[in-house]
């Protein structure tokens, strides 16, 4: 090793333990944390609320687009299929995979009726920040759910959600990579699955 790659490599070690990089840890720990904790309660708030359908669909698409990093993980879902698509798919990509995301979680606000959570720690990882949380809900076993949070753009994101060890963007991915496999794999066909799935739950 010459003395210039050992002396980066000795100060990437002391920073990394110098309590300078352990306080801009703990403040994106904590960023991470009040981001969990405020978009969880107003997801809360609306799957608790006696608002009709139509104006939970309106306030959860609100939250999604505030809190999601939407672009970031329908690119990951996608995988190596986003380089091959044309700039119109890659958009109608997006745009489809947005209206699946809040459908189905619009879909699934009976079933969280009386809903709660609590939030634990954060630990901070190489892509973002994970935060644990647990969920409870009525007549049902307390669930642990870690968010991956990441900064995009200078705030905070929602990358992954992460239960009981499965990653639902990894999910996800494999399941288009499934799907575009029994599809010739084009991406076409994939927007146009994601659109049927979309307005059989509008």
């Amino acid at each position: 090793m010459t003395n210039r790659r050992m002396f980066l490599a000795t100060a990437t070690a002391v920073l990394a333990v110098s309590p300078l990089a352990r306080a801009f840890a703990q403040a994106g720990g904590d960023r991470a944390t009040a981001f969990v904790k405020s978009v969880g309660e107003q997801l809360i708030g609306v799957i608790n609320g006696a608002g009709d359908p139509p104006q939970q669909h309106a306030e959860l698409t609100r939250i999604i687009d505030a809190s999601v990093d939407i672009d970031g993980v329908a690119r990951f879902c996608i995988g190596r299929f986003w380089r091959t698509a044309s700039p119109q798919e890659q958009r109608d990509y997006v745009e489809a995979f947005h209206a699946m995301l809040v459908n189905n979680i619009s879909a699934a606000v009976g079933s969280y009726q009386g809903v709660r959570f609590s939030v634990g720690r954060a630990q901070p990882r190489a892509d973002g920040t994970v935060v644990t949380t647990t969920i409870t809900r009525p007549n049902n076993k307390p669930s642990p759910v870690d968010w991956l949070i990441a900064e995009v753009g200078g705030n905070p994101r929602i990358e992954d959600m992460i239960t009981e060890g499965v990653s639902l963007r990894l999910t996800q991915r494999s399941d288009y990579e499934a799907f575009l496999a029994s599809n010739g794999h084009t991406v076409r066909s994939l927007i146009d699955g994601l659109r049927q799935k979309a307005a059989a739950h509008a």
